[in-house]
């Protein structure tokens, strides 16, 4: 039905490598594969096997979960995107609640989960992408914000800001990334939603529009 893959650490892995709980669920304890070191994989590459097809109202849904939290969903892989990379975004182990653990009980372990679910009932197919996307716009913004706070003035209960500031900041923006290519590698990443690869936005070549559309996106 599907395998996975942990890039740059592990061969493909067969659905018989989980747990199956029911016919439509399973379990990947991670404790069999890393040990305790779970939070140092990143990345999973999910796919649907060659032959096997899912109806169009399906999707094959992709769950984390550390010691002692409840299962976070992180992706899904559908018959018209039968595969992808999706970033584990492990959450803090016992955010769920007291691990209570007794002298004879098992140790709690991260697990991977998937399970078949309705594609309508699933939010984005990549949440990691749209964190990235956020995160992208954030970090623009915050140094829109930095920048113009060396500038504006205060009149009363109003903000004055020169009507060039954006102009300023986009070109000092340009300028350290022309020196600095390092500068680009904390803004540029940008994840495609479509395949989970990654592409780069260079900020020299957008116009004033397209930023400030990303400055919009982290109001």
């Amino acid at each position: 039905m599907f395998g996975v893959v942990f890039p740059n650490r592990s061969f493909p892995m067969e659905i018989s490598t989980f747990a199956q709980i029911d016919t439509f669920h399973w379990v990947l304890d991670m404790n069999t594969f890393v040990g305790e070191a779970y939070d140092q994989v990143r990345e999973l590459c999910i796919f649907l096997l060659n032959g096997f097809t899912l109806p169009p109202e399906k999707a094959l849904a992709v769950y984390i979960q550390s010691p002692g939290s409840p299962f976070v969903f992180c992706g899904a892989v559908t018959g018209a995107r039968p595969s992808a990379v999706l970033t584990l975004a492990w959450p803090e182990p016992g955010a769920g609640g007291p691990l209570q653990l007794t002298a004879d009980a098992q140790p709690l372990s991260a697990k991977i989960g998937v399970s078949v679910e309705d594609l309508a009932s699933l939010p984005s197919l990549d949440m990691a992408a749209e964190k990235r996307i956020e995160g992208l716009a954030m970090k623009v913004g915050e140094n829109l914000f930095n920048f113009m706070q060396s500038f504006c003035g205060v009149d009363g209960s109003k903000l004055v800001v020169p009507m060039d500031i954006l102009e300023r900041w986009f070109k000092k923006f340009q300028e350290r990334a022309r020196r600095d290519p390092e500068y680009l590698k904390g803004f540029a990443f940008v994840p495609r939603m479509s395949t989970g690869e990654l592409q780069v936005v260079h900020f020299e070549n957008r116009s004033m529009s397209h930023l400030h559309q990303l400055i919009a996106l982290s109001k």
